[in-house]
This record gives structure tokens, sequence and C-alpha cells, in this order.
């Protein structure tokens, strides 16, 4: 099968990675999207983060509702500091039966290189890059690397919901109903 790798640390995941991840699993691009829940950068959050129970069950939530979709904890096993081609290294080692695609967003192709081994994460599975407002992709890809076109596309981002949260705001429609009643139960991102 053809896998599709959507990480992220989703903390919390929220309506634009289940739309995207929805979209991408009907769209006949892949076999089946796998939300990679991974390890949160500590330099990129101010809010303590939810554990990676907490990440991997509102992501289970999110697969429940999307056909093709199922969530995995698989980097969450792999030691830190985890790099995208060691994960897909990792994946084909265990799962030699798929083959695997990165998916990222437009704002990670244009830092793409800066990636450890992008050259080798292109040639030995290939990376579809889905569009993100303010950062168009211009000229022509290399060969392995796939421009979605048409795909739906949300300015919506963790960090504004976890906003949200701390203020005591309602956060219905920006998670799904599910994941916000999970938020809640769970007292997540309160302080």
């Amino acid at each position: 099968m053809r896998i599709g790798i959507y990480g992220g640390s989703f903390d919390p995941i929220h309506t634009g990675h289940a739309m995207l991840a929805n979209y991408i699993s009907q769209a006949g691009i892949v076999d089946e999207l796998w939300l990679m829940v991974s390890k949160v950068n500590p330099l990129k959050t101010a809010t303590p983060p939810a554990s990676d129970d907490h990440r991997l069950r509102m992501a289970s939530l999110v697969a429940e509702g999307c056909e093709n979709v199922c969530a995995s904890g698989f980097e969450l096993s792999l030691p830190s500091p985890s790099f995208t081609y060691r994960t897909l290294q990792k994946l084909k080692e265990h799962y030699p039966e798929h083959t695997f695609k990165i998916i990222i967003g437009s704002d990670n192709w244009h830092e793409f290189k800066r990636w450890r081994n992008p050259d080798e994460i292109v040639r030995e599975f290939g990376v579809i890059i889905y569009p993100r407002p303010g950062y168009e992709i211009e000229g022509k890809l290399p060969e392995g690397v796939e421009l979605l076109e048409g795909v739906p596309t949300v300015e919506m981002s963790s960090t504004f919901v976890r906003n949200l949260i701390k203020k005591g705001k309602n956060i219905i429609y920006f998670v799904p109903r599910d994941v916000a009643e999970y938020i809640r139960r769970h007292q997540l991102y309160k302080n």
C-alpha cells in the first residue's frame, strides 16, 4: 500500500488538520493516510504540551471520522531527537510491504533544504505538498515531489486553539466536536 505520512505535534489537532487528512485520504493520492503524532518541539510552544497519550487520542478521534485514515504513535517510540528521514527509514524497516510518502505544507517546503537528509527523503520516499496561504510554490518541483491542487485551505493553528482555551472561549468548529469534548473532559490547555 501507498501510505501518506502526515506528521505533526497535533497539540491539539484542529479542523484544518482534519479537513486535509480527509481530503487526501479520499483523493486517490495514497491508499491510506497516517496521522503521525510527533514529539513536541520544546522551543515551539510557551504552553506545556498535552501528553503524548492525549495528543494520540485526539488524533485517533479525527481518524475515526475519516475513511482510510489512522492515527499513529510510531514516531513517539523512537529516540529523540526524531528526524523525518529516520522515522521514514524505521517505518520502511517495520512495514516493508508498504511505500511511504511524507505530506508537508508549503510553509515547510520553503524550509525543506534545512531538514536533515532532504535529498534522501525526496529520492527514497517522495514528498506531497499541500498549499498554505502565504507560502506559494513557484518554479519546477524536483522529481518525487508533488504539489496538490484544489485542496481546501484553512488558516488555522494549534496555537490559536490553545489561546482560545486559555481565554475560556468556545472552540467548537475550530476543532472537531469529539476533540473539543475530549479537551474539555481532560481539562487540557487551561494554564
